[in-house]
């Protein structure tokens, strides 16, 4: 098993990127997560990987992180959810985002990555809810009440990126009432912006 390389950057493709270890080209396919923490072509770095070995090919996926890599890991171990949609979802979500997903059994946040639907959703939250290593403190830090799921799904259809959102709802008051969190979450916004 190939667990990690070093080498120099020769190419960006999304989602895919060589690098040039001794004078040997690995074409290694990476998250967009990863892909954007990149140094620039011809600068040295380093990536954690995951070698699959088919009977057609020889794959290797890099991560900028160990604990991206190891919820890579947790991903394809789960039925119908094969390696690029594994890439997928770490391309769409952080891990973190994802963590959350599963913590608060949110499959809206999934769905919108491309090429998750409804029941890969479902099984997604079902099967990670015990295998991430969800830290015991952010559980606590984000745990939405209903009022929180409202603002979100207002701001979100607003066109707000979820990372955007998500940081805004941890600025409000816990007891203010949805039109209000929506107003204030809009100002917060509306100052990050400029």
């Amino acid at each position: 098993m190939i667990g990690r390389v070093t080498g120099i950057l020769l190419e960006k493709r999304p989602p895919q990127v060589l690098l040039d270890i001794q004078g040997v080209g690995y074409e290694v396919d990476v998250p967009m997560s990863t892909f954007y923490d990149l140094p620039a072509i011809g600068a040295e770095t380093t990536l954690h990987t995951h070698l699959i070995i088919r009977e057609d090919a020889h794959l290797l996926f890099g991560f900028a992180t160990e604990t991206e890599r190891q919820t890579f890991r947790q991903l394809i171990k789960i039925s119908g959810v094969g390696a690029r949609t594994a890439l997928s979802l770490l391309s769409g979500l952080s891990v973190s985002d994802l963590q959350q997903a599963v913590t608060t059994q949110d499959g809206t946040l999934l769905t919108r990555v491309p090429g998750i639907g409804k029941k890969t959703a479902e099984r997604l939250l079902l099967e990670l809810r015990d295998k991430l290593n969800i830290d015991k403190a952010m559980l606590d830090q984000y745990a939405p009440s209903s009022h929180d799921k409202d603002i979100l799904n207002a701001l979100i259809s607003l066109g707000y990126s979820d990372r955007e959102v998500s940081w805004a709802i941890k600025q409000i008051p816990n007891n203010v009432t949805v039109s209000n969190g929506i107003r204030q979450a809009l100002q917060l916004l509306s100052k990050e912006k400029k």
